[in-house]
């Protein structure tokens, strides 16, 4: 399984939220994170909107993990942040012919549902513990 951008990006940004208690810019995650800051700022509303990160308005605003967001499951992140997509498209515009007597399909569900069953248990804190922290630390600190 291959997670989508935005979800890579959001996981990085609440690794580095969680290592400092300062307010992050955008542009200061953007610039860390090596991402398009354009990117970075619709991954931001939508971790902010879940509850997973605060945000200040104003010339001294920014972003700063919310107090939850420590103790969040993985495994609930990247199901937030994946949505309801399957491994494989079996319908659409142009529908799989063998949909109706595939097994395919269901055993990928599994496998997707045994994939985020992992992560389930790892919390945010857990991936920021030493020595990640320091990689972090240094990231954050850029400018």
């Amino acid at each position: 399984m291959r997670l989508n951008r935005s979800t890579d990006i959001g996981l990085r940004v609440l690794m580095l939220g969680a290592v400092t208690d300062d307010l992050l810019t955008v542009d200061r995650l953007a610039e860390s994170l090596d991402v398009p800051r354009h990117h970075l700022a619709k991954v931001v509303q939508r971790l902010q909107h879940l509850g997973l990160l605060s945000t200040v308005r104003g010339r001294n605003g920014g972003v700063r993990l919310a107090p939850a967001a420590h103790t969040a499951s993985i495994g609930a992140v990247v199901r937030e942040l994946e949505g309801d997509a399957e491994v494989v498209q079996c319908e659409g515009d142009t529908p799989c012919p063998l949909n109706r007597g595939c097994r395919l399909r269901g055993a990928l569900r599994a496998a997707q549902e045994a994939f985020y069953v992992a992560l389930d248990p790892i919390t945010v804190g857990e991936l920021t513990d030493p020595p990640a922290r320091q990689v972090l630390l240094t990231l954050s600190s850029r400018s």
